[in-house]
C-alpha cells in the first residue's frame, strides 16, 4: 500500500487524469481513495510516507537543454575570461572583463496607502493595491575582477542606449587606457552578432565583445548583481514615481561598491566540459540535439 501511494504521488497529474498541474497531499489522498488502494488515508500518514523517501510532487525544478551546436566552445571563452585567460593565454595588468545586461521593464507601483513600518507585535506593512507610476530599464556594468559596477537607467533597451552604457565604462580609467576590455553579454537584440561585435569594435578599437551562447545567462557575472539588486532595492516594489527607482538604483551601486568583493566564480572550463559529457550521455538530450 505504501508502495502504490508514493508511484501514485510520482506520476503527472495529466496521465492520472485530473485536472490539476501538480499534486498536493489532500489531492493524493483523494486520489488513493478514489482508486480503493485505500479505504480512509489521513494527509499526515501520507505526508510521514513521502517525506521518509523525500518525494515532494508539489515542487518543481525547470530545466532546459543547450540548443547551441557551438555552446560549450563560446561558454569556455567568458569562463576563460573570468580566470583570467583569453586564447590560452593570461591576461595582462591592462586587460579587464566586464560582464554586462539589461534589467527591463522595472515598474514604479505607487501605493494607494502609505507603507506601514513595524511596530509593536506588528510587521510592516504594505498596500496590495497601486497605481503603474511607469516603468523603465535598467543597465548595468559589472567589472568581474575589480567588483565595480557601472549603470544607468533608460526609458527602454536598444542599440543606442547599450551604446551609452558603453561610452559610460569606456571613457573612464582604467578602460579608456586599457589595453582589451572584454564585454561578456547575451545574445539580446542590443549586443547580438556579428554586426554588434564590429560595431563596438569602431567605436572602441581595445574593446571586445564575448557573446554568450543561447540560453547561458546563468554564466553572465551581472545577473547576480541584478539578483542582488532585486532582493535588497526592488522588492517590496514601493516607488512615488520613477524618479524615486533611478535614485535607488543609482545610489545602491555606490552602497554596494563599499564593501563589494569580485563574485567567487567556482565553475570552470572543466567543470562545464564534465556538464557538457554527462548531458551528452542523456536520450532527451540527444534527441534534442
Amino acid at each position: 500500500m505504501v508502495v502504490a501511494v508514493k508511484a501514485l504521488a510520482c506520476e503527472l497529474p495529466a496521465r492520472l487524469g485530473v485536472p490539476l498541474a501538480r499534486l498536493h497531499v489532500p489531492d493524493i489522498a483523494a486520489e488513493v481513495r478514489s482508486r480503493g488502494i485505500v479505504a480512509e488515508i489521513s494527509g499526515t500518514t501520507i505526508w510521514r510516507w513521502l517525506s521518509a523517501d523525500a518525494i515532494r510532487p508539489w515542487r518543481k525544478r525547470c530545466w532546459i537543454f543547450p540548443r547551441d551546436p557551438n555552446f560549450e566552445a563560446r561558454a569556455a571563452r567568458a569562463l576563460d575570461l573570468y580566470a583570467r585567460r583569453w586564447e590560452g593565454k593570461p591576461l595582462g595588468k591592462k586587460d579587464f572583463v566586464i560582464s554586462s545586461d539589461e534589467k527591463t521593464s522595472i515598474q514604479a507601483r505607487v501605493r494607494c496607502h502609505p507603507t506601514l513600518p513595524a511596530a509593536p507585535e506588528r510587521d510592516p506593512r504594505i498596500e496590495h493595491e497601486y497605481e503603474r507610476g511607469g516603468a523603465l530599464a535598467y543597465l548595468a556594468a559589472w567589472d568581474v575582477h575589480r567588483a565595480k559596477v557601472f549603470g544607468r537607467c533608460e526609458a527602454t533597451t536598444g542599440i543606442e542606449p547599450f551604446g551609452r552604457l558603453v561610452a559610460q565604462v569606456m571613457t573612464t580609467e582604467p578602460y579608456a587606457s586599457a589595453r582589451r576590455v572584454f564585454w561578456v553579454v547575451d545574445n539580446g537584440s542590443s549586443h547580438r552578432g556579428k554586426a554588434a561585435a564590429d560595431r563596438l569594435r569602431q567605436r572602441w578599437p581595445n574593446a571586445t565583445l564575448v557573446n554568450l551562447p543561447v540560453h547561458a545567462s546563468w554564466l553572465n557575472q551581472i545577473e547576480i548583481y541584478f539578483s542582488i539588486v532585486q532582493r535588497k532595492v526592488l522588492t517590496p516594489n514601493d516607488f512615488a514615481d520613477l524618479t524615486e527607482v533611478e535614485s535607488r538604483l543609482l545610489a545602491f551601486e555606490r552602497r554596494y561598491e563599499q564593501t563589494a568583493d569580485p563574485f567567487q566564480w567556482k565553475f570552470t572550463r572543466d567543470d562545464l566540459a564534465r556538464l557538457m559529457r554527462r548531458l551528452a550521455d542523456k536520450p532527451d538530450y540527444q534527441a534534442a540535439a
